[in-house]
């Protein structure tokens, strides 16, 4: 077949499959962390803020290792990479289960689950990216649809899983079955036709361009407030005598309702505009955390945050790498994409410690609610200073001179 005839063909979709199972399996691994919180803390004797590092370091290695892995794909094609995931989440996940210190965790959790996720994720929608021409919308909205779902399974099954072993335990469990996908993807995955498939770096021009820096410190506000919650809805909903089971669910149904909203999201941008809607979903950043500051212990009210805060975060996730392609193209999305999602990293490792040491000061979980609002509004201020065109688009960056 013809570099067009394998466009948006059955081996297409192929990658589609291998990327939504591959960050399900990575990402819902590192979104259950909340789950483990308590009992690793206990078991380590750290305080909140100290445990929450564990988190942050994961988030940042995922992200900004997605520098690498991103560029890496590009080159060298998706396999390879996938394959150095599954190696890193068994070998991360077996080795933390043998530490005695929260130090010697924020090495082994966070090189291995993070390493893990930097290498199935970002880099593999990437190549989804180039895969697909007329149905790339739909297609990367499934693709990262995988982490929604992964959410959704991993809160509950991890906190069912501890019901019976040890977090120690739950950690060899993961570590075995989520390598074993993750080598399945990795016969899924291939290099994508054409030019998309080998592009070169792409950074330098992105770090030059007024716009993209402008999305950049968008997400970068957008990311410090959004994993706070990830690491402390469980706590805060304990706190609030919530079973561990229901508390666990919320978690899980913040990545569940993003599931709709990354399929539902990246099909209606080619009504709505990328932009657009891109927008849209990150002014229910700041939505979500009014609700959460007057929910109090009321299991409902945390129901309806984890709902708007989980479709903003869908939108975030489904719309941004259609935005990049916008503007930019599909060539070295990859490269694009890891330096985009640096801001993410950067979320994860300051704003659920920074949360956890303001929670350890002042015994409440009312000021971090209050700086992740704000953040949430800047973020949606920046980005409405950058303009769009009628369709709800951003134009094609403009050729350098």
């Amino acid at each position: 077949m013809s570099d067009a005839e394998l466009l948006d063909s059955p081996r297409a979709w192929l990658n589609v499959v291998a990327t939504f199972l591959a960050s399900a399996v990575t990402l819902g691994t590192v979104y259950s962390f909340g789950s483990f919180f308590e009992e690793m803390a206990e078991d380590f004797g750290s305080s909140k803020g100290e445990t929450a590092v564990v988190f942050g370091i994961t988030t940042f290695a995922f992200f900004w290792l997605s520098l690498i892995t991103g560029r890496l794909s590009d080159r060298y094609g998706p396999r390879p990479v996938m394959l150095a995931g599954a190696v890193f989440l068994f070998g991360g996940l077996m080795i933390t289960s043998t530490v005695n210190s929260i130090g010697l965790g924020y090495l082994t959790y966070g090189a291995g689950a993070g390493t893990a996720a930097a290498c199935a994720y970002i880099p593999m929608v990437a190549t989804v990216g180039g895969w697909f021409e007329r149905q790339r919308a739909t297609a990367v909205g499934i693709a990262v649809a995988g982490i929604g779902v992964g959410t959704l399974v991993m809160n509950p099954l991890s906190t069912r899983l501890l019901e019976t072993y040890d977090w120690r335990t739950t950690f060899r469990i993961l570590a075995f079955g989520g390598a074993a996908i993750l080598l399945a993807c990795t016969l899924l995955m291939a290099r994508a036709p054409g030019a998309a498939g080998a592009a070169p770096s792409r950074v330098r021009e992105a770090a030059q361009s007024p716009v993209f820096r402008r999305l950049w410190a968008a997400a970068m506000c957008s990311g410090l407030a959004l994993f706070v919650p990830f690491v402390f809805l469980v706590p805060y909903a304990k706190d609030e005598g919530i079973s561990a089971s229901a508390a666990a669910w919320l978690v899980g149904l913040l990545g569940g309702s993003s599931v709709i909203s990354r399929i539902a999201f990246g099909s209606l941008s080619q009504r709505y505009g990328t932009f657009r809607l891109f927008r849209a979903g990150i002014v229910m950043y700041p939505l979500g955390y009014v609700v959460w500051l007057v929910a109090g212990s009321s299991y409902a009210a945390l129901v309806l945050f984890v709902l708007v805060l989980g479709t903003g975060y869908g939108c975030f996730v489904a719309v941004s790498p259609l935005v990049l392609a916008d503007r930019f193209g599909v060539v070295g999305l990859g490269s694009l994409m890891g330096l985009f999602y640096t801001t993410q990293g950067l979320g994860g490792l300051i704003g659920p410690p920074a949360a956890g040491r303001i929670i350890d000061a002042t015994d409440s979980y009312r000021w971090p609610m209050v700086i992740a609002l704000c953040l949430g509004a800047a973020s949606v201020a920046v980005l409405f200073t950058i303009p769009t065109n009628s369709r709800g688009t951003l134009d094609p960056e403009p050729a350098a001179s």
